[in-house]
């Protein structure tokens, strides 16, 4: 799953990406050279001149990558297919700097899906974050955000950010806790 090895990497056009932890918007010119760091879910850690950044998976072609695939449903996808393809959906959001999916650092507290009248589906998500000052929160939020939103026949999704239970290592999946060591 993570790897320790770097692949060295150029940006091929100005690029905005996202200091890791600040959470600070920054343009990365044309010619920029840097390392992947952290390739998952779709998006990219990059370490440029001592700097982490995180590049959106949609900004992939900056460093000759490609997007990652949109999400997509059969035409007869029932509630528990859409219900499915929401956790795997989520299970592609990973923190830039543990490389663990946000499923499995247990920071999603409460997923629930509800129709609109006109047959859309709409996605309330309850989720916190590693620590209440993580520069990262918002990226994540919004990460959450948008990936749901790339599902088909979901047409809105509110996500709630939550410290109530603060976070802590047991809630982590075994899988997660046996990848970074915590037990």
């Amino acid at each position: 799953m993570f790897s320790n090895s770097y692949t060295p990497v150029k940006f091929e056009r100005d690029c905005v990406v996202v200091m890791v932890p600040e959470g600070a918007e920054v343009e990365l010119p044309s010619g920029t050279t840097g390392y992947i760091t952290q390739s998952l879910g779709g998006s990219f850690t990059v370490y440029v001149d001592g700097r982490l950044f995180r590049l959106a998976g949609d900004d992939a072609d900056a460093i000759g990558r490609e997007p990652p695939p949109r999400p997509s449903l059969p035409d007869d996808a029932t509630d528990e297919d859409v219900e499915d393809l929401v956790w795997s959906q989520l299970r592609t959001i990973y923190d830039p700097e543990i490389p663990i999916n946000v499923v499995d650092l247990g920071l999603i507290y409460e997923c629930r899906l509800s129709k609109a009248e006109d047959g859309q589906r709409l996605v309330d998500i309850a989720m916190t974050l590693t620590a209440p000052g993580c520069g990262m929160g918002d990226v994540l939020v919004a990460d959450v955000r948008d990936r749901l939103k790339l599902i088909p026949t979901i047409s809105e999704v509110n996500v709630a950010l939550t410290f109530d239970p603060p976070w802590n290592q047991t809630m982590m999946s075994e899988a997660a806790r046996l990848e970074t060591g915590m037990f």
